[in-house]
């Protein structure tokens, strides 16, 4: 494997996929945590865990097919990142107070998907740049 030759692109979606590893000892952190109370907690867990393996072979193997399915994870991340956001916000707006500062600062962290989908995002921009 000689480094000097990769591509940008082939670069930023290996670093997707490690960034998706990393994704995804947060998300079932956290999740277990709050005992998987909701099966879709179970969503990011997996998506995670298969976008960051998918990233990281496609980049290592360098195939057509690895990226298509890389190309089509990122998707799932994006939507999975955006419905997750929702659930956070409903999650946050249905402690006591509502969608107050401090339900904020103690609720489902908010942030969290929205990283989700826009790691999601690097890497289709990586795929559509290159």
């Amino acid at each position: 494997m000689v480094w000097s030759q990769w591509v940008l692109d082939r670069v930023i979606i290996l670093m997707v996929g490690v960034a998706y590893l990393f994704i995804w000892v947060q998300v079932t952190l956290s999740h277990y945590r709050q005992n998987f109370h909701n099966k879709f907690m179970w969503g990011p867990v997996i998506l995670a865990l298969v976008i960051s393996f998918v990233s990281i072979m496609s980049t290592l193997l360098n195939s057509k097919g690895w990226y298509t399915i890389t190309h089509i994870c990122f998707w799932l991340g994006v939507i999975q990142g955006l419905i997750g956001f929702l659930f956070h916000i409903k999650g946050v707006r249905k402690r006591v107070g509502g969608l107050a500062l401090r339900n904020f600062l103690t609720g489902p962290p908010v942030m969290m998907p929205l990283l989700f989908s826009i790691i999601s995002i690097f890497g289709l921009t990586a795929i559509y740049g290159g």
